[in-house]
């Protein structure tokens, strides 16, 4: 019997869709209002936010919003109209690409409009049906939906296990030499959820027994680690063993957008046959010269990335010393784990963000296992002491009421 998709739909809401109804506009979906930064409106409320993606506090820098304003004066967001092979092109998206590669280590880049949909469709674009992929289980989104359009063998090792990945290379590898067909490693140089940097040099190091290019997704790596802030290959010593390295605008960048680097013969490969972008229009110019003023910040202002990592070590530390278990992170994603069930983590949230004025994270299932509760806090160059201070004597408060069992219910807190 033929079903109706619509019908369908509303008989699935899909395992968070279906608290939709008690949670959107709080634990969903929230508006967090005001100049980006550290302290942000919620609900008419002042809260300390841990929330936001602007790890060297670009997002509010004067020069940086001088930049945005003046290029959108000048040009307005629909030039360069057009997709880049057709009509779309400019200098200041072809300066960009050039500064990005310099960045990074690499011969060439290749702009992206989006972060998501560029690592997608760099995955169908660099392999074909006869190509293997081998990559980690605890790959972004983006990644897992790449892997999945691509029509030929993939297979995944455990998170950040080599030995695992070197026995998935393995297979790979005779699979590979039947079909006559290449092999591409794909893992995270920063995993965003718990915050471990991804085995990248021990991935490098396999090279010397098995013939494979590397694809590293360091979404939260550049901008954040590294001497010069190229990233984890530069933190880990390795970035001329990364074939393909992709870095995003959403992160450090405080945009939109992103960018993939390698050769420079694979970068033209890509241009000319990387769908998303070919049939895409072009990056507006505003987000362009954005992202050239805010690379031109990087570069000439260490002082962000010194300011995020005073911030991000004396809040992982205080943690640790406060008791709280915040995994294997060497990252300045910070997660903090708890024990509880999904009534609790929201009742929990709720008393967070109404009596303490703390807005952060809150992971559950089914994104981690049933009776964990993961409150992930994103540190950034422009947190205070006091910020750090303040959250970690709330977050003792607030585990003492979960241990009590003060948050267990059956309702969610009304918001």
């Amino acid at each position: 019997m033929i079903q109706d998709i619509f019908e369908k739909i509303k008989q699935n809401r899909g395992p968070i869709g279906q608290h939709a109804k008690e949670s959107h506009g709080y634990f969903t979906f929230p508006k967090l209002e005001g100049p980006i930064g550290p302290h942000m409106n919620f609900r008419g409320k002042q809260r300390l936010n841990w929330s936001l993606n602007n790890y060297l506090g670009l997002a509010d820098h004067p020069e940086v919003r001088k930049a945005d304003a003046e290029s959108a004066a000048e040009y307005g967001f629909s030039s360069p109209m057009g997709a880049r092979m057709m009509s779309g092109n400019s200098n200041h998206h072809e300066q960009l690409e050039a500064e990005l590669a310099a960045f990074v280590q690499k011969e060439d880049s290749i702009l992206v409009n989006f972060g998501y949909q560029g690592m997608v469709s760099a995955i169908d674009c660099l392999v074909d049906r006869r190509d293997v992929i081998v990559y980690d289980a605890e790959s972004h989104a983006c990644i897992l939906d790449g892997v999945r359009l691509h029509m030929g063998k993939r297979y995944v090792f455990k998170h950040n296990d080599v030995e695992d990945c070197e026995k998935q290379l393995q297979r790979a590898t005779k699979l590979a030499e039947e079909q006559g067909g290449a092999i591409l490693v794909i893992t995270e140089g920063v995993f965003g959820m718990r915050g471990d940097q991804g085995k990248v040099k021990e991935i490098v190091e396999l090279k010397k027994k098995y013939n494979f290019r590397l694809f590293v997704d360091d979404a939260h790596g550049i901008g954040t680690l590294g001497k010069t802030g190229a990233g984890t290959g530069e933190e880990q010593g390795c970035q001329e063993g990364i074939d393909i390295y992709f870095g995003t605008f959403a992160k450090s960048f405080a945009l939109i957008g992103g960018f993939i680097a390698s050769d420079e013969q694979v970068v033209e490969y890509m241009r000319y046959n990387m769908r998303s972008q070919i049939f895409a229009k072009a990056m507006p110019l505003p987000l362009v010269i954005g992202a050239l003023k805010r690379l031109e910040l990087m570069r000439n202002e260490p002082q962000h990335k010194e300011n995020l990592w005073k911030i991000t070590n004396a809040l992982q530390k205080g943690l640790v010393d406060a008791g709280f278990e915040i995994g294997e992170t060497n990252s300045c994603v910070t997660p903090v784990y708890m024990n509880g069930s999904i009534p609790e983590s929201t009742n929990l949230i709720y008393d967070l963000r109404e009596n303490y004025n703390i807005f952060c994270s809150m992971v559950v299932y089914p994104v981690v296992p049933k009776g964990m509760i993961i409150l992930r806090l994103i540190p950034t160059a422009v947190h205070t002491m006091e910020d750090v201070q303040y959250t970690i004597e709330s977050f003792s408060k607030i585990v003492g009421k979960l241990k009590a069992g003060e948050y267990m219910s059956d309702k969610i807190a009304a918001v």
